[in-house]
């Protein structure tokens, strides 16, 4: 009855936050003279990769191509590495490192493109109400921003949450062959010193459509909305982009002994 409750208010939280996530889209209007949105049109093609070695170990890997005007200019160029634990099969603690390279986009750019390197430690934790699945992801980000213009590079932290939820089309779970619809909320929050106007870093709210191609692999095409607001407290990002990301997660630990 208790796990009945918790889930109900983790679709819950996912619907406000979602809805949340719409109102901030389409429904809210520059309260100051100095804030400036900014819309963007973009595409994204994504791959990720969680491979199980064994019972406890697997390692991460993603590679992510993102696109301004639709695909003709360069927005960022991103990838990523981790190492997993599994505690067990619902919960995943993981650790890695991200680069990213930020090119100049939008009508208010950066001065120039400026790069980034990132830890980051991140809880994963999967549960299940009926047929909808439910994914929690909470992430620290350590990250070092060589900001345009500056010589040096500049260190900030940041928290984030994600509250993912998926639901087959067909049948009672998301097996081979099998359609599905997915839907996330994700809120990034930063601090420290060097986090001076933009404490609420960005907003991203996703709703896809995906096919389980076979146990390890998927794909999804969806429609995500990113509210970011830039390091000057201004200017706010109003991206709607769309997305194609192919999932390969191989379970191997029949064949890799611990």
């Amino acid at each position: 009855m208790q796990l009945s409750i918790r889930l109900s208010r983790s679709v819950l939280l996912l619907l406000s936050m979602l809805l949340s996530g719409l109102t901030t889209s389409f429904g809210q209007v520059p309260t100051t003279p100095t804030r400036l949105n900014d819309p963007n049109f973009n595409a994204w093609l994504m791959f990720f990769s969680d491979a199980r070695l064994s019972q406890r170990w697997g390692v991460h890997t993603e590679a992510q191509w993102r696109r301004y005007q639709g695909v003709r200019r360069p927005q960022q160029d991103f990838v990523r590495a981790a190492a997993n634990y599994y505690v067990n099969d619902a919960l995943m603690l993981s650790a890695g490192y991200a680069y990213a390279l930020t090119h100049r986009y939008g009508e208010h750019p950066a001065a120039s493109r400026f790069p980034e390197h990132r830890l980051y430690q991140q809880v994963l934790l999967r549960d299940n109400l009926g047929r909808v699945q439910l994914q929690h992801r909470y992430r620290q980000e350590q990250r070092w921003v060589r900001f345009a213009g500056d010589d040096a590079y500049s260190y900030l932290n940041r928290s984030r949450y994600q509250l993912r939820l998926a639901v087959p089309l067909t049948g009672t779970i998301i097996q081979a062959q099998t359609p599905y619809l997915a839907a996330y909320n994700e809120v990034f929050v930063g601090f420290g010193r060097n986090v001076t106007g933009n404490v609420f870093d960005q907003n991203r709210t996703y709703f896809a459509f995906g096919y389980q191609l076979s146990a390890a692999t998927a794909v999804e095409t969806g429609y995500l909305y990113q509210v970011l607001q830039q390091r000057n407290g201004q200017v706010f990002e109003h991206n709607h982009t769309l997305q194609l990301g192919l999932i390969y997660n191989p379970d191997w630990r029949r064949t890799t002994a611990d």
